[in-house]
């Protein structure tokens, strides 16, 4: 996998669990990275998201790149991804994009699409049950051959992708 340019993100899966008596909810976050243009991708699902919870998701992608690739990961202005805290491993540049600007993250588009369909108006029974849900919609978004490529093949990443 060519992965020299990638989008990256955490999203809060819509999917949540409730207590019958307690209107609190559980949150699961998807960590994830795409390869703009192509079907690559790499996620995680965590409990949380922040400083922690991006360390991981990125020594667990650095796992995943060869030694000769380096990948340049764009993201937004979130705090986790950019904490002063935060240890980028060797083989990622975070490239963070301009404050309110979401539309220029490929990775939201993918967002969109796992919420709409599989993810939105899900109540769950419990944790178990809300990473079984968002690791099934994952898994069956990248099942479908060009779903992950088209909404991520922005014009101006194809342009500047080797």
């Amino acid at each position: 996998m060519d992965r020299r340019d990638a989008s990256a993100t955490s999203g809060g899966s819509a999917a949540s669990a409730r207590p019958a008596s307690s209107t609190s909810a559980i949150i699961r976050y998807i960590y994830a990275a795409v390869e703009p243009g192509t079907d690559n991708a790499f996620a995680l699902i965590l409990p949380d998201a922040n400083g922690a919870g991006m360390k991981a998701f990125l020594d667990a992608f650095a796992a995943t790149i060869d030694d000769d690739e380096h990948v340049a990961l764009v993201l937004d202005g979130a705090g986790r991804h950019s904490s002063k805290t935060l240890r980028v491993p060797p083989s990622i540049t975070l490239v963070p994009l301009p404050p309110y600007s979401p539309e220029l993250n490929p990775v939201e588009r993918v967002w969109l699409y796992l919420k709409e369909r599989f993810l939105s108006l899900r109540l769950l029974n419990d944790y178990k049950a809300i990473v079984a849900a968002t690791s099934n919609a994952w898994k069956r978004l990248c099942k479908q051959t060009g779903r992950i490529a088209s909404p991520t093949s922005y014009p101006w990443i194809m342009k500047v992708k080797p």
